[in-house]
């Protein structure tokens, strides 16, 4: 099974490496439609959300036109715990059909309710709409270092805008509205025939007729305070504000300050503009402008930093494989062939064959250890398949959702793995209560990460967000845990249950050994925090991409960097604990289970502290339940790469130690 795997990675690195790195290859989570020329084009609002707040709103939490009843879209549950509630609206767009300062609705607001927006717009909400499954995006320019000019794009569009002196035509301190979107949707023009990808064609069907795919959606937000000319005429007003195109020069919008004291000055009309334009993208590769990989050099150097962390691990473990265990191997076992020897003698009286006897004593707290172990190796297996089909394009953000729902679903089916490994390891320390055990397993990361959810769900419920997950959601959670994991947690631990225990090649002393005082630089502490540096600095550069993708809001799809970085992480955990374990053992300590663990373990640590530093240079966050919810989170993410990191530094040492004090002779 375990070759099988490795053989399936590898397979799946040589196809993304051969791919373009800034290409969205990815197979279709949706079927194209053509549009013909005037065909209605629905636009459906989704929330609002904001990089200061992280609590995403329902857009109709806001007090935005509504003039027809809302329609609210079937959502699967990775868009429920995203917080995404599409619903329908009321702009009204047809295939080709451009309309200019067309009106959307005119709205009499109270103060309390041009509150509700001056509060998000101080938060710095944004606006979010899809259009044919394409989320608007906001375009916006930089200046690189050698001057030329790139193009951003950042999902959804800025709710308003807080005045200064900068802004003409606005008093500081002052909110404004984007009460007029200009609405850019791109399309290709497609002609259909037996060999299109889709359908073929029926009898009779006219395979030359061509149709239009959207391939693109911008979204540029103005904020303007219309002047009628003459009397209110519905969606005919014609306005003085409209008789050019807008644009930022024309004077905004109040929603506070003394702008908005009379009930004439709290009335907005919400417009909007209707843009069509061609585009030579296709369909299949129109979300290529969102997963646009910025930065590439600095991907690259992030994995030749790690490749060298791991080079130099690798040699420091194949010298102490190849010469110094060699030199060993020949010492020790000429005890049995001369024990009358000097050089036997010699090799008595230091060395790691003399806690041979007590290398394999069971630890202290044996049962947890291997609860952490096999949740670990769940997490890893859980962690590889997901980016193994996110490579492979199943997980493409076209599909909505997809990617929670992935990572949901396969830690529950991965469940056996970890109650088969808990079991194997509980049972090689001589212990019985398995089936206890295997409960432990399926209750303890699970418990807490429900544990940790269902309080900051408590503070979302509180704070009216569309994040809060609904009790329904909640109980079919449970029902997934209860129902289906932990039967598969138990399938697991059955299964290594009816095999023979490990046995160790060694009687284990019935007096435990003393252990002599160890040099500073052997100390527990010293060596886990030692040995947590390494794999976090093979990580922290795509976990900062990572952490900017979820906080601040932003599209990510470079898996094929993502996977790399799981091997050399993997290669590091493994090689810094077993090199670590080596010289533990050569200065006659023989607590080596918890320490191997807590060795690659300890680089989560690295990761919570990086989330601290990151929270207070990156991030704006200033309330509470917002705070919360970051250090909640991130807590989850933290004890996860605690266990991942951990068993595999676990199980690699332990391969070690078992192939080395087999490979010699004890009396």
């Amino acid at each position: 099974m375990t070759n099988m795997s490795l053989l399936l990675l590898l397979v799946v690195v040589a196809v993304s490496l051969a791919a373009a790195p800034t290409t969205a290859f990815y197979l279709p989570g949706v079927a194209p439609i053509d549009y013909q020329p005037g065909d209605p084009v629905a636009l459906k609002v989704v929330n609002v959300d904001s990089v200061r707040t992280q609590m995403p709103l329902e857009y109709y939490h806001l007090p935005f036109c509504k003039n027809s009843e809302v329609v609210e879209t079937t959502e699967n549950l990775g868009e429920v715990l995203a917080g995404d509630n599409i619903e329908s609206s009321d702009y009204e767009l047809r295939m080709k059909h451009m309309d200019s300062c067309k009106v959307l609705c005119r709205r009499q607001y109270t103060r309390e309710e041009l509150k509700l927006f001056a509060d998000r717009i101080e938060e710095e909400y944004f606006v979010n709409w899809i259009v044919d499954n394409m989320p608007a995006a906001s375009r916006y320019y930089s200046e690189d270092e050698d001057g030329t000019i790139s193009t951003t794009y950042l999902k959804g569009f800025p709710l308003g805008f807080v005045g200064s002196r900068e802004i003409p035509g606005s008093a500081p301190g002052v909110k404004y509205i984007n009460n007029h979107a200009r609405i850019v949707l791109f399309y290709h023009k497609h002609t259909p025939s037996a060999s299109s990808w889709g359908a073929d064609p029926q009898p009779g069907q006219d395979t030359r007729k061509p149709g239009y795919r959207i391939v693109g959606f911008e979204v540029e937000a103005y904020s303007v305070r219309h002047e009628i000319i003459g009397e209110w005429a519905g969606k005919d007003t014609r306005f003085e504000t409209c008789n050019s195109p807008i644009t930022n020069g024309l004077p905004p919008q109040p929603v506070s300050g003394p702008e908005t004291a009379t009930e004439a000055q709290r009335e907005i009309v919400w417009t909007y503009d209707v843009k069509w334009e061609s585009s030579p993208i296709k369909w299949a590769s129109r979300w290529d402008v969102y997963l646009k990989m910025t930065n590439a050099k600095i991907h690259w150097f992030s994995i030749l930093n790690s490749f060298i962390i791991v080079v130099f691990l690798t040699a420091m473990v194949a010298l102490i494989m190849v010469k110094t265990l060699r030199r060993d191997f020949s010492i020790y076992n000429a005890l049995a062939q001369d024990a009358e020897s000097s050089v036997a003698q010699e090799a008595e009286e230091t060395g790691w064959k003399l806690v041979s006897r007590e290398v394999f004593r069971p630890p202290r707290h044996g049962g947890l250890l291997s609860v952490f172990v096999g949740s670990g190796v769940q997490l890893w297996v859980m962690t590889a398949l997901t980016i193994v089909f996110a490579m492979l394009g199943f997980l493409s953000p076209s599909s909505r959702g997809s990617l929670l729902v992935a990572i949901l679903t396969l830690f529950v089916l991965t469940g056996s793995f970890s109650g088969y490994v808990a079991t194997t390891l509980y049972r090689s320390f001589q212990m019985t209560r398995w089936k206890r055990n295997a409960l432990f397993t399926a209750l303890m990361f699970p418990g807490a990460c429900f544990t940790v959810f269902f309080g900051l769900d408590l503070a979302l419920w509180a704070e009216s967000s569309s994040a809060a997950v609904p009790f329904s959601t909640l109980v079919g959670l449970q029902l997934l845990w209860f129902g289906i994991a932990t039967p598969l947690v138990y399938f697991g631990a059955l299964l290594a249950s009816r095999k023979p225990a490990w046995e160790p090649p060694y009687r284990t002393n019935a007096i435990p050994r003393i252990v002599p005082d160890q040099p500073w630089y052997l100390n527990g502490p010293f060596t886990v925090f030692a040995g947590g540096v390494l794999p976090f600095g093979a990580v922290f550069v795509e976990l900062f991409f990572i952490m900017t993708s979820v906080w601040m809001h932003r599209f990510y799809y470079a898996f094929g960097f993502l996977f790399l970085v799981l091997v050399i992480l993997m290669a590091t955990c493994a090689e810094i604990s077993i090199v670590l374990t080596y010289f533990q053992l050569c200065a006659e300590d023989y607590h080596w289970w918890w320490r191997s663990f807590l060795t690659s373990g300890a680089s989560a640590v690295f990761l919570f502290l990086y989330s601290v530093m990151y929270f207070f240079t990156r991030l704006e966050i200033t309330e509470f339940v917002p705070t919360m919810l970051y250090f909640g989170y991130m807590g989850i993410v933290t004890f996860a790469f605690f266990l991942l990191t951990g068993s595999i530094g676990f199980i690699a040492t332990s391969m070690f130690v078992r192939k080395i004090y087999t490979s010699i002779k004890v009396d």
